[in-house]
């Protein structure tokens, strides 16, 4: 067949098929104003149901089976934390007059996580709107020994947002609030229960945009974000939360108010304490307000879609792009050929470029759009003529943009709707990112019924997903340890930029040496004696 991608054709020449073809696509927006459930796997923000309960297109007005609790379905003990009283309540009712919220139905949302894998069972969820109100509880929870499961949107994949047991829920909805934007150096300031997309919504509109971009930005949490160092489409381009989180102000477990919500850039005076708040997940202290720095908006963004004859074609187009379009490279993403088709066949999006065993989403974001279309067009030609590429689409206005990414971003939506779903977040050397799909495929067999990669190639992020009917403890059995000792093998991590929550915390070893999970316990311990910080989650019980 002959390619679609004519060489030495200028950008502007370059063939748009996506018109038509993507016309399935739902806008992201109405998308997420149309789901009831939020989360990470659906475009900006919208989430589909549970997998476990969903297969395929499903009334929205039929309500979904209960969610076995955490409890009953893992080998969990309570810890010997108080039971919430009638005078807890009270005191609670005067710290948070009128946002105490104990009635079921509204505590069903915040118990249960939105892949509906793990259940807790709180009876009480608090709403404080300032720092001072999380302090006062934290002070109390502390005195009475009452355990607290901190949390933002409860968009987290591994179980980290939601009670384990009873713990008392301590939400930052309400916590909202812009503090500061500076125009010069693009130092925002704001409280933790900002959701994503509205800061970058409010930083666009003065022509910044926000270091952060994943899938649930409708619904996650700037704090949330934070608290699970989250990574997402930009980390190639501006790097980890590390980097750009400039301070921030915790709530200890004891009521503390620790304020390091400076925003300064070069800051060496002493430990950089604010670094052990990031990816703690809410085990060490309650953030309530962050300080992060904003990088100016691109006057240029293109996505180029590609097809790739294998995963070598894959590795070298990415090694190619490094090299020719260096500073203005923004995201490199990658997805599997079965990636499309579940796409196709559950959300009934059709590719825009012939079928292929590999694609690839390339996104440009530079100040001079006649210099990126230079550039562009060089590479675009480069990677035809070496048969690296096979055919591709190339966008430039705002909507076939989102278009081209809602075939990458949608992709953990359509898996929700094939089946039970096994999902892995690991991070291996790019060299061998792909090598694990293939392994999983020869052993599992019919046991499955699709085995996806895809991911943030350029960060060596590989989401492993395994689909089939229902869950199956003989296919669970196949899948883990042998996953995670795969990954240790490769010296890779068994958590790319999800975390570790619940459901991941026993496997911290097959990533950390015996004296860093020694450290992490002993700085749990240092700031959190009692242990009423999100328990259950992150490190290991003790033996």
């Amino acid at each position: 067949m002959v390619p679609h991608l004519v060489p030495r054709w200028p950008v502007c020449l370059f063939r748009w098929r996506a018109a038509c073809t993507l016309g399935a696509c739902v806008p992201q927006s109405a998308w997420a104003r149309a789901s009831r459930t939020p989360g990470p796997g659906s475009p900006r923000g919208a989430v589909g149901t549970s997998p476990l309960v969903r297969r395929g297109g499903s009334s929205s007005s039929s309500r979904a089976p209960e969610v076995m609790l955490t409890r009953e379905r893992y080998p969990v003990q309570r810890l010997p934390f108080s039971v919430v009283s009638e005078e807890d309540l009270a005191a609670f009712e005067r710290i948070t007059p009128g946002r105490v919220v104990t009635d079921p139905e509204e505590l069903e949302a915040s118990n249960v996580d939105w892949l509906r894998t793990v259940r807790g069972c709180s009876k009480v969820l608090l709403k404080p709107q300032t720092t001072e109100e999380v302090s006062h509880i934290l002070r109390y929870c502390h005195e009475r020994n009452l355990a607290v499961n901190p949390q933002g949107g409860n968009t987290g994949m591994v179980g980290g947002s939601v009670p384990v047991f009873d713990e008392i829920i301590l939400s930052t909805a309400l916590m909202n609030q812009v503090i500061s934007f500076h125009g010069v150096s693009g130092i925002l300031v704001c409280q933790a229960g900002c959701i994503l997309e509205e800061l970058s919504r409010y930083v666009e509109e003065r022509d910044f945009i926000m270091p952060l971009d994943l899938g649930a930005k409708g619904s996650c949490h700037i704090g949330g974000n934070v608290a699970t160092n989250a990574g997402g489409l930009r980390f190639l381009r501006y790097g980890s939360l590390h980097g750009t989180v400039l301070g921030l102000e915790v709530v200890l477990a004891d009521g503390t108010v620790l304020n390091c919500l400076t925003s300064l850039r070069k800051d060496n005076t002493g430990y950089d304490l604010k670094q052990l708040f990031i990816g703690s997940e809410g085990t060490l202290g309650v953030i309530t307000a962050v300080s992060i720095l904003c990088p100016p908006k691109p006057r240029a963004v293109n996505v180029a879609f590609l097809g790739c004859p294998g995963f070598a074609e894959v590795l070298q187009t990415f090694s190619t792009c490094k090299g020719m379009l260096g500073e203005i490279l923004s995201a490199f993403e990658f997805m599997d050929a079965e990636c499309m088709q579940l796409v196709g066949h559950h959300l009934g999006l059709v590719s825009p470029v012939q079928e292929s065993p590999f694609y690839v989403l390339i996104e440009t974001s530079g100040s001079r759009a006649g210099h990126d279309a230079e550039k562009l067009s060089s590479f675009l030609e480069h990677v035809l003529d070496f048969g690296l590429v096979t055919d591709g689409t190339l966008a430039t206005d705002q909507r076939r943009v989102k278009m081209l990414w809602a075939l990458r971003e949608r992709i953990t939506e359509a898996l929700s709707r094939d089946g039970c779903v096994y999902k892995y977040d690991i991070s291996l050397p790019v060299e061998r990112l792909y090598d694990l799909v293939s392994d999983l495929r020869a052993r599992l067999g019919p046991q499955a019924k699709h085995v996806v990669g895809y991911g943030h190639l350029g960060d060596g992020n590989l989401h492993l997903n395994v689909t089939a009917e229902a869950f199956s403890a003989s296919l669970l059995g196949a899948l883990e340890p042998y996953v995670y000792e795969w990954t240790a093998g490769q010296q890779g991590s068994v958590s790319a930029e999800h975390g570790l929550g619940f459901k991941k915390k026993d496997v911290l070893s097959y990533s950390k040496p015996p004296a860093a999970l020694q450290l992490m316990q002993q700085l749990k311990a240092l700031l959190d004696p009692k242990g009423i910080l999100n328990p259950y989650k992150t490190l290991p019980a003790r033996a």
